[in-house]
C-alpha cells in the first residue's frame, strides 16, 4: 500500500500558529508521526506540504497510477479551492486537525469534502492514522473479496 499525505497552507507553522487550536507539536513532529505509523502498518508513504494551491494540484495529479490513496489536509483551501476538488474527484480522505464544525461560519463550507470518501476532523495527528487505517482496511477488504 502506498499513500500520499498532502498538507496545505500554514501547516508548516504547526506549533507556532494558534497553539490553542492546533497544539504545540510541530510539522516535523507530524511528519515523524506519519512515517512511524506507516512503518508500523507496512504502508509506503510520501509526505508533502505546500502553501501553493497549484503545487498541491500537481501532487494529486502525479499520484494517479502511483499511489493507492491520498490523505489530505487542505487547510484553508478546504473552504476555497474548486481546483483541489476537481483534482481529488477520484481519490482522497480528508483530515482536519481541528473540529471545523465547531469553528467560524466560513469554515462550514468545504469544497474538498465533496470529493473525499471520508472525513476525520478534530482528532489532531491521530486523524492521519485513522484515515490511513481506513484506506488500508478498504484495500484489504477489496483484496479479500477479489480472492473469493
Amino acid at each position: 500500500m502506498k499513500l500520499l499525505f498532502l498538507n496545505g497552507p500554514n501547516l508548516n507553522m504547526l506549533g507556532i500558529r494558534e497553539p490553542g487550536i492546533y497544539g504545540r507539536q510541530t510539522y516535523q513532529d507530524l511528519e515523524k508521526y506519519i512515517r512511524d505509523f506507516c512503518g508500523e502498518l507496512g504502508i509506503a508513504c510520501e509526505i508533502l506540504q505546500s502553501n501553493h494551491e497549484g503545487a498541491l494540484v500537481d501532487a494529486i495529479q502525479s499520484a494517479y497510477g502511483r499511489m493507492d490513496g491520498i490523505v489530505i489536509n487542505p487547510a484553508a483551501y478546504t473552504h476555497t479551492s474548486v481546483a483541489l476538488l476537481d483534482a481529488l474527484k477520484a481519490v482522497g480522505l480528508l483530515v482536519h486537525l481541528s473540529d471545523v464544525s465547531a469553528r467560524e461560519d466560513f469554515r462550514q463550507i468545504s469544497y474538498v469534502r465533496l470529493a473525499c470518501r471520508r472525513t476525520f476532523a478534530g482528532h489532531g495527528f491521530q486523524g492521519y492514522r485513522m484515515a490511513a487505517e481506513a484506506l488500508l482496511a478498504e484495500k484489504n477488504g477489496a483484496s479479500e473479496g477479489e480472492k473469493e
